[in-house]
């Protein structure tokens, strides 16, 4: 029976030979979107231009933005060497016990942390962590509609540009998520049930999102985005394996919580990989369900398709208070067992420590991600929004206290943790 489950050859060739026939639309139409912003070397060539550190603080005090003092203070604090080092860190937590620690670097857990929404937030946090010896994380998340962060004085260059310079990777939501009335028969919550069997980018919008993405990849330099759909992952994986040098993460809401649907996803990543063995997909999370048996099945096929050094496993570890999962959820403990024995994972953070998210009079919620700052400015929530990110700031150092206290390494922003 195993022997069945081989690929033909001739079904291989017959998905080739679609793919690379003239006058296939469905081809076509992406061609036509890339060739609004040139060859892909072309395309490369822009993005590498605007992903250079000197070229974003330029655009800053072009436009006079007033973020370019708070980026200059970073700098001058990385200079000086005013974060923790890593193996201070470790003596700070484990005290006597560290010289008989032994940590594996093969089985580093990166820290993550959703949703840096505005670059001012970034600033509060990095005072706490050099304040308190704490972790700044090596990975962050936005969900901030990019057209406003665009707008805003130059937010989304600010951003980038701190993330060069602290040492950490970044991923940006697109617009062209599903949220912006894409599915005319569909609402907000009242209509949420609707958006079971997808998640909100029909007919067209594939090819939007690849038109936003080229948009913001040449033009500043944003490499990374969040990818929902089979639609847009599909797009992600022929492009890049046309040249243009697009990364992509999934996101939970594509239901990665088994290993069957896991295969399914690392697959087609196989399938497309450029010759050299590379990929778009640079990491995905897993849905909310997924248990520390299936993580270990799931590294399995990872393994076995080169994929472990490159696709990152990005697992939550806490969740928003509200509006997204059933409430106590912290998996530290879990995370402190499986990281032993599965490499690449991000430990992830959308929401406080329940015990913390509970008590506030604004509790985390994932639908904040989703109002504009304009609102969040005149309903006086700004205030509640910067403390439930600083609150999930530390849910982050509390798992990299535990994975310390195990004699798991972590990895924080690697420019200023040394």
């Amino acid at each position: 029976m195993r022997g069945k489950l081989k690929v033909n050859e001739k079904r291989l060739k017959e998905v080739n030979d679609f793919l690379i026939k003239s006058n296939q639309p469905i081809i076509d139409n992406i061609l036509n979107v890339i060739k609004k912003y040139g060859t892909p070397e072309e395309i490369n060539k822009k993005a590498k231009e605007n992903m250079k550190l000197e070229t974003k603080l330029k655009k800053l005090k072009d436009m006079k933005s007033p973020y370019l003092e708070g980026i200059n203070w970073l700098i001058e604090q990385k200079e000086k060497n005013a974060f923790v080092s890593v193996e201070d860190y470790r003596k700070n937590i484990l005290g006597s016990k560290y010289k008989l620690s032994n940590f594996n670097q093969d089985y580093q857990v990166t820290l993550e942390l959703s949703a840096l929404q505005y670059f001012p937030w970034l600033l509060e946090q990095v005072k706490q962590v050099i304040a308190k010896k704490e972790l700044l994380p090596a990975r962050f998340i936005r969900v901030r509609m990019m057209k406003e962060q665009e707008a805003d004085q130059g937010d989304i260059i600010a951003v980038s540009a701190a993330m060069d310079i602290l040492g950490a990777t970044w991923v940006e939501t697109l617009d062209t998520k599903g949220t912006d009335g894409s599915n005319v028969h569909l609402g907000g919550p009242d209509t949420i049930t609707g958006y079971f069997g997808g998640v909100g980018q029909p007919n067209d919008y594939p090819l939007k999102w690849l038109d936003e993405y080229l948009y913001y990849y040449t033009n500043f330099g944003v490499k990374q985005v969040l990818n929902v759909n089979p639609g847009t992952i599909m797009i992600a994986y022929l492009v890049h394996k046309m040249g243009v040098d697009m990364e992509f993460k999934i996101s939970v809401f594509m239901g990665n919580d088994n290993p069957y649907s896991i295969l399914g996803t690392l697959m087609f990543a196989k399938m497309f990989a450029r010759e050299d063995g590379s990929t778009p997909l640079v990491g995905f999370n897993f849905s909310n369900s997924i248990n520390n048996e299936n993580i270990e099945l799931s590294a399995t096929v990872r393994k076995e398709f080169g994929f472990e050094d490159l696709v990152r496993f990005e697992h939550h570890i806490t969740e928003t208070y509200k509006s997204i999962v059933r409430q106590p959820y912290d998996r530290t403990e879990e995370l402190c067992q499986v990281a032993k024995k599965v490499r690449n994972i991000a430990a992830k953070h959308e929401g406080a420590l329940p015990q913390v998210d509970s008590k506030r009079e604004h509790p985390s919620d994932i639908l904040d991600y989703f109002i504009t700052k304009k609102d969040v400015e005149s309903k006086g929530l700004m205030k509640h929004l910067l403390q439930n990110y600083l609150d999930k700031h530390d849910a982050v150092n509390n798992t990299a206290k535990r994975l310390t206290e195990n004699n798991i390494p972590v990895l924080g922003a690697w420019n200023v943790h040394r």
